[in-house]
This record gives C-alpha cells, sequence and structure tokens, in this order.
C-alpha cells in the first residue's frame, strides 16, 4: 500500500483544503493512489531517468507520444501528485513529469532553494531532452515555476494552465489563518536539535512557503505565453489573489471552479483535464491590451 502523496498531506494539512476537497479526496485519492498496480508513478524503471542538470541529479519520467506537455508539482510533491493526468494526456501528448529540486527522488543537498533555481532546472531539463518548447501545467508551487519559466525561459512556453499559484509570500495572497499554522510549523523544524536530512530538506521547503516568491504585477505583463488562469472559490489562495494574476497576463483566460478548495486536478479531475487540454488545442484568441488591464 502506498502513502499519500506529500502534496496532498498539505492540501489537507498546511494548505487548508476545503470540506469539500477534503471528502472528494478521501474517497478519490485513497482509493486509487494506493493501487500501485494501476498507479505506479513516481517509480516506474521503463519509464523513469535522471538527469544530471545544474548541479543535480533530476528524476523524470516520460508518458506517451506527441507534443511535449510538462508537468510541475507543488511544495514537497513529486510525480504521482498527477496521477489523474498522467494517463489522460499521455494518449496524445508527450507527457514529462519531473520531480522538482529537493522533492521527489531529485535530491538536492545545498541549502539554498528558490523558485527561480527551480524554473531554471525545467528549462534546462527541456533543453537536455531536445524540446525546444512544450505546453506547461503547474500546479500551487508548479504554478509559481512555470509562471518564472515563462518569464525567464518565453521560448520554452507554448502554452501554460496554472492552477493555485501566487506572487507574495503574505495574506493579500493566502488567508491569515494558513499562516497560523505554515509558519509555527517552519520554526519548530528549524528550532530542531540533531536535525536529520529530512528535516533540512522539510525546512527549504517551509521557508520556501514562507519567504517567497517575490513576482510583481508588472512583470506578469511580459508573459507572451497563452495562459489560462485556475483556482478554486475556496482555494488556499485569495480569489482576488487569483484574479489578479489573470488580469495582469495578456490575453488570460481564467477558471474558477466551484466547491473546490486547492486541489483541482484531484477534486475536479475530469473537468481539469478536459477543459486544459481544451485550451491547449484552441488557437488563441486575439486581444488588444486594452481589452484586457482594467
Amino acid at each position: 500500500m502506498r502513502k499519500l502523496p506529500l502534496l496532498l498531506l498539505a492540501s489537507l494539512i498546511s494548505f487548508i483544503a476545503s470540506s469539500q476537497d477534503i471528502e472528494k479526496i478521501r474517497q478519490q485519492v485513497e482509493k486509487d493512489a494506493m493501487d500501485t498496480v494501476n498507479f505506479p508513478y513516481g517509480n516506474q524503471p521503463k519509464n523513469g531517468s535522471f538527469y544530471t542538470i545544474r548541479g543535480m541529479k533530476m528524476y523524470v519520467e516520460v508518458y506517451g507520444e506527441g507534443e511535449p506537455l510538462l508537468f510541475i508539482h507543488g511544495n514537497g510533491g513529486s510525480i504521482n501528485n498527477f496521477l489523474y493526468q498522467i494517463p489522460y494526456f499521455s494518449k496524445k501528448y508527450k507527457v514529462i513529469v519531473a520531480d522538482s529540486r529537493s522533492q521527489g527522488r531529485s535530491e538536492d543537498r545545498k541549502d539554498s532553494l528558490t523558485y527561480e533555481m527551480m524554473a531554471d532546472d525545467y528549462a534546462a531539463l527541456l533543453e537536455a531532452m531536445k524540446i525546444q518548447s512544450a505546453y506547461v501545467v503547474g500546479w500551487s508551487d508548479g504554478g509559481i515555476n512555470s509562471i518564472l519559466l515563462a518569464l525567464r525561459h518565453p521560448e520554452k512556453v507554448k502554452k501554460m494552465a496554472i492552477t493555485g499559484a501566487n506572487l507574495v509570500p503574505d495574506t493579500t495572497a493566502v488567508p491569515k489563518e494558513v499562516w497560523n499554522l505554515v509558519k509555527p510549523g517552519y520554526f519548530m523544524v528549524k528550532n530542531k536539535k540533531n536535525k536529520s536530512y529530512e528535516d533540512s530538506m522539510q525546512l527549504k521547503l517551509l521557508r520556501l512557503l514562507i519567504e517567497q516568491p517575490h513576482i510583481s504585477p508588472a512583470e506578469l505583463q511580459q508573459i507572451k505565453a497563452p495562459t489560462l488562469v485556475i483556482g478554486g472559490d475556496n482555494d488556499v489562495i485569495k480569489p482576488e489573489h487569483t484574479l489578479l494574476i489573470w488580469k495582469n497576463i495578456p490575453g488570460a483566460s481564467l477558471w474558477i471552479l466551484p466547491n473546490s478548495g486547492h486541489s483541482t486536478p484531484l477534486v475536479y479531475k475530469d473537468d481539469f483535464n478536459r477543459i486544459v487540454d481544451q485550451f491547449f488545442q484552441t488557437k488563441p484568441r486575439t486581444f488588444t491590451p486594452n481589452d484586457r488591464f482594467f
């Protein structure tokens, strides 16, 4: 029996999934994610390999054929977080799923960790795989990484769909009660004596949550890739913050899911897959700056 991925636990604890999420996650994920026969993602030798990039070994799995589609997981997550997306999208895309730096099987013993580092990692990964550009799906911290990938390496992002992303680490983006959970957890690990390697990794990830990112709305206006901005109406990211992201990415589309928290790819897996696929396959609409900024 496989343990629930850390991102799912974070959705239930650190990220405060809505009550609707909790019930649906309990019903869906505990049933499906523990099925190691049907959902072996993240530990599949025939699909997996390590790429040595930017001073670390990054673990990657590839499924299917077609246009490349990169999935980027959230804080403390792994490849298996996309257990509902991989089988759907691999029918028509070349699905690329990696464990981000210091997470999953991508070990990194350096003290520092930033979203910019991870965005550069993914650009280097695509380069190592000889992929000029890819569709990108980012969840939570993966949404932040996707934004930075589109800003720092615009040639690598064909289109992107981001869900549960934030621009700043403060209560303008997330409710105060979230900080009341995350910050004590950080200091508890930080002040722990005789920290293990796992504690050090957890400390880096918690520090990432409370100190980063720092992306301005003005920077978002530089994004060229067609973007679908997604959020739950009960997301841990405040709806007004998701709207801020949408308003400042030129030509972006917006999708707010009803009765959903932070776990949109799980709770609404069928709708999520269908709408994201449809967005990738639809020709970008034309617009003028006056159509979007208000």
